[in-house]
């Protein structure tokens, strides 16, 4: 049975090809993906699998009870785009100004979507339960994947597994780590209270601009000299906008970024370093502030037995010609609330474009889609190794 799966799989190639495309020219932000989600349940509508919708908000649920007595195993696959315009000259170009999939959640999408509907041909055959979850919101903290796992709806799995197809992986590797893999991702926003006045006249001001350069040099020294140099932290200014005009000195500046952390402990460190340096330069300058910091998705940490069983898994995977263990990586991911409540792991599929690669969240951001099925086979088989564990 498994192998004539695999062999479906791969033969529905094209049609991952097309759910993926048809997705990409219709992508809809985190929070917002009505459309989708309705594509999403009706498409399980029309394979006959019982599904919930609105789960922890846009979510849509599917449940395939196999034939044959096993485990409840999740699998879950993400679907929000993200505030970026498409600038590939492609035929499934987003049709939507401003909104693109630059991360492969459509991917993810057409993946499940077709794998829901192979195991459905094979139900009689079939052990243990699987539940395919889709996910909204993944893109904007505080996510979709919270929601959804406070709606109860894992509570009886035994497991859950996910996938993400990965632009820097070449196509035909997947990749894990047998514990942190991804970390955590949090967001701060500094406001800086100065004293505006006229260009000619700096002395009679407070050049909010000055400030905030100064805070956002000294933010900097916190990672090199306050952070142990065998952990791990980033401390990134992501936007630094002040002033109006070019004789006018500024009397507010605003500054966000994000903080990258696996310890706990030192993400607490930042927090208060943090606080520290800007409370310290602001009263050198006799200036005010507003420090606002938001913890986001906990880090990524899978557990080592099931990620090792991704691992063996995908050697057996019809394709896949590498499957490695890699070092953890600083980007974060909301599947992290799946597994803190439940044993799994979130890996990587491979599907760098050889030939124009481009990173996440690039406006010129695209997939080799040979890696759909390579997606959809690897979870089968990751399934089949859980039940027969």
């Amino acid at each position: 049975m498994w192998n004539e799966l695999m062999t479906r799989l791969e033969n529905h190639y094209q049609e991952m090809v097309d759910i993926r495309r048809y997705l990409h020219q219709y992508p809809e932000l985190s929070f917002q993906e009505e459309k989708t989600s309705r594509y999403i349940a009706d498409t399980y509508e029309r394979l006959g699998i019982p599904y919930q919708t609105k789960v922890g908000g846009n979510g849509v649920v599917a449940t395939l009870e196999g034939g044959k007595p096993g485990k409840k195993v999740a699998l879950r696959a993400d679907f929000d785009a993200l505030p970026i315009s498409d600038e590939k000259e492609v035929p499934y170009k987003s049709k939507v100004p401003g909104v693109m999939h630059a991360c492969g959640h459509d991917g993810h999408t057409a993946t499940m979507l077709v794998l829901a509907k192979v195991m459905k041909e094979y139900q009689d055959q079939l052990p243990g339960t699987v539940v395919f979850v889709h996910q909204h919101a993944e893109e904007l903290s505080p996510g979709g994947a919270k929601p959804i796992v406070e709606s109860g709806i894992i509570e009886d799995v035994d497991a859950v597994f996910g996938t993400h197809l990965w632009s820097n992986t070449p196509v035909g590797v997947v990749e894990t780590s047998l514990k942190e893999f991804m970390a955590g991702a949090d967001r701060f926003e500094i406001t800086i209270k100065g004293k505006g006045g006229h260009g000619a006249q700096p002395h009679q001001t407070k050049d909010a601009i000055i400030i905030g350069s100064q805070v956002v040099t000294s933010l900097q020294n916190i990672v090199s000299r306050r952070i142990d140099p065998l952990g791990t932290a980033v401390l990134t200014i992501g936007t630094f906008q002040s002033g109006s005009t070019f004789n006018i000195i500024a009397d507010t500046a605003t500054i966000t970024g994000t903080v990258r952390t696996f310890d706990p402990e030192i993400q607490d460190l930042i927090i208060k370093e943090m606080e520290k340096v800007i409370k310290g330069v602001c009263v050198g300058y006799d200036a005010g502030y507003d420090f606002t910091y938001e913890k986001g998705y906990p880090p990524v940490v899978n557990h080592p037995e099931e990620a090792a069983l991704v691992l063996k898994a995908a050697e057996q995977v019809p394709g896949v010609e590498k499957s490695q263990e890699v070092v953890p990586g600083m980007v974060g991911e909301d599947f992290s609330y799946y597994i803190l409540e439940k044993p799994g792991a979130f890996f990587f599929t491979g599907a760098k474009k050889e030939d124009h690669y481009y990173p996440h969240h690039h406006p010129m951001f695209d997939i080799d889609e040979r890696a759909l099925p390579l997606a959809a086979k690897t979870l089968a088989q990751t399934y089949k190794a859980y039940q027969e564990k």
